[in-house]
């Protein structure tokens, strides 16, 4: 399906590109959320009679965008999860939950900003890119630890994410995977007791 765009959409394109899309992502997402118009005759004409104005509002939404990241840019949100001894949490950490700190912190962030490609799943520092508008986005610091002091120890450099245990087994072969020349040698090296 063919449409034009009244707002610039991700790899789509900018104000007034007429695009191919898949007719689902038309009739879902952008004609509901007033993104995009079917490309016709009539609302091509409609289209540029309201060009100035689809424009000026885009700068303004664009504006106000860029004031709310200037206070957002930068900010560090604290996530306390149970985690394991290597650092993998238990459960994760969301989109949801991000933006919901974010507003227990008194800005104005939806979930739908939060791009965020998979949940947040170990203990450390995670840069998560918030998308305010189309052509506005910041990034936020997520510090995902065990508990406050465990926060704060890592916000100053500290990397509390142990290694894994199964790494040192590694290390040492276990006799019953020697064949008979290598057991005979490892029986050597090692003193008589």
């Amino acid at each position: 399906m063919k449409v034009i765009l009244l707002e610039r959409v991700g790899r789509l394109g900018g104000i007034g590109d007429e695009v191919s899309v898949k007719d689902g992502f038309a009739r879902n997402f952008l004609l509901p959320q007033g993104k995009a118009l079917r490309a016709s005759e009539g609302n091509r004409a409609k289209f540029e009679t309201e060009r100035q104005t689809i424009e000026a509002r885009n700068a303004e939404r664009r504006s106000e965008a860029e004031k709310a990241g200037s206070s957002l840019d930068g900010k560090t949100v604290v996530m306390v999860r149970q985690a394991g001894e290597t650092g993998q949490l238990y459960g994760s950490v969301s989109a949801r939950d991000i933006a919901d700190a974010l507003v227990a912190d008194g800005e104005k962030v939806e979930r739908n900003q939060i791009d965020l490609g998979a949940p947040i799943k170990t203990v450390g520092l995670h840069i998560v890119a918030i998308q305010l508008h189309a052509e506005v986005t910041v990034s936020v610091t997520v510090n995902v630890a065990r508990s406050a002091d465990e926060a704060e120890r890592q916000a100053k450099g500290e990397n509390l994410a142990r290694k894994d245990y199964n790494d040192e087994e590694e290390a040492f072969v276990s006799l019953a995977d020697m064949d008979e020349d290598e057991y005979a040698a490892a029986e050597e090296e090692e003193p008589a007791a």
